[in-house]
């Protein structure tokens, strides 16, 4: 058990928001974390950045300095935390550690991420920083085809067909519908998903996880101040991390996330719980095929049966990285506050019914990292 907990949460719908800048995406979220808190800028000790493309695409770092002036903290703690799309699971872990050593009473943790300042090919070579410069990007691979390459071999070993990752999609969107904060609020129909325009073979535009820009925010404190400073205070029953070769074909076995499953195995002996303990599973639906890939690597299928998830467990309740939209370095803190969303009852038409534990997993890259975290009411 970490012994801290969640107090003060905040986001901001994902969008192309052309006429926001970072800082500002930055303040809105943090804004409402502190007000959902009831606390000012003076009373937080530390604040933890989550962010991926900024220095590249946004031309800006230091963001911690940035960030933490803008909001009205100058001269707080204020660092950034980089791990492709697991930087925002990444800053929660890090205010998790500061706060578990005593040394910070009070933590702020800040995904944000401003994917719209890139377009185009500078993007896609922008996202392809999370792959191996030397022997992948070198040679013109891209996330989405590294996705594409994992999605064919999984068909051709297990037998899948294609249709049987739309599921994932049309799941996601059912719930985005319903989410006024999600980038994409269609409903995905039956039989589109095997038609859409392709990005790279088999991967097409509804298999793909939109990027999009956005801030959240988490407030971390310990459990036992955690209890008297807030009415609902979320438990943060484990935090876990692991990691795999960062290029793709360096893996001893290429169809095992074995980072996730290291974390999620991590996780679960850290809270004490069993796979039926949980009620809710946020998981990191970048590409449908991480998605059936993180069911097996978590442990909630066997292999090669990730596709067939029946809909048992609920899975991305406020849509996803796919239709909620995926604000990269900011996702984990998404994750995060839509965790303490669900447990508080405050999801709205999102809400899963009896949602008692909620775990989370960001992954970065193709799984090269891989961030857990469980969460339930104290």
């Amino acid at each position: 058990m970490t012994h801290t907990a969640i107090i003060g949460i905040g986001q901001t719908n994902v969008s192309e928001a052309w006429d926001t800048s970072l800082r500002h995406l930055a303040w809105y979220a943090i804004e409402a974390a502190l007000d959902d808190a009831k606390l000012s800028q003076r009373e937080i000790d530390a604040v933890y950045v989550g962010n991926m493309l900024a220095g590249r695409g946004s031309n800006q770092r230091h963001l911690g300095a940035l960030i933490a002036d803008f909001s009205g903290m100058r001269g707080t703690e204020a660092i950034v935390v980089e791990s492709a799309e697991a930087s925002g699971a990444a800053a929660l872990r890090q205010a998790i550690f500061a706060v578990s050593s005593g040394q910070i009473d009070t933590a702020l943790v800040v995904g944000v991420e401003k994917a719209s300042d890139t377009t185009g090919n500078d993007f896609e070579a922008a996202l392809a920083t999370s792959l191996d410069v030397e022997y992948e990007q070198a040679h013109g691979l891209t996330t989405a085809a590294q996705a594409a390459l994992l999605m064919q071999r999984y068909m051709h070993e297990y037998g899948v067909e294609l249709g049987a990752f739309a599921k994932f999609s049309e799941n996601a969107h059912a719930n985005g519908a319903k989410n006024p904060l999600a980038m994409y609020r269609n409903v995905l129909k039956p039989g589109r998903f095997e038609i859409a325009p392709t990005v790279a073979p088999p991967v097409s535009l509804f298999d793909a996880a939109p990027a999009g820009d956005g801030g959240a925010c988490v407030i971390v404190t310990r459990t036992d101040r955690a209890m008297e400073m807030a009415a609902e205070p979320i438990l943060i029953r484990a935090s876990a991390t692991a990691t795999d070769t960062l290029a793709l074909h360096d893996r001893r076995d290429m169809l095992w996330l074995q980072a996730a499953a290291l974390s999620s195995q991590a996780a679960f002996a850290q809270a004490g719980l069993a796979h039926a303990d949980i009620d809710l599973f946020e998981l990191h639906d970048g590409y449908t095929i991480l998605a059936a890939m993180s069911l097996e690597a978590a442990g909630f299928a066997e292999r090669g049966a990730g596709t067939t998830w029946d809909g048992t467990m609920p899975l991305s309740s406020f849509g996803g990285l796919k239709a909620r939209g995926n604000p990269l370095g900011a996702t984990g803190v998404y994750q995060a506050v839509e965790a303490a969303r669900q447990l508080r009852g405050q999801a709205a038409d999102c809400q899963i019914e009896n949602v008692r534990t909620v775990m989370t997993q960001n992954l970065g890259g193709l799984a090269a990292t891989a961030i857990t975290h469980v969460f339930s009411l104290v």
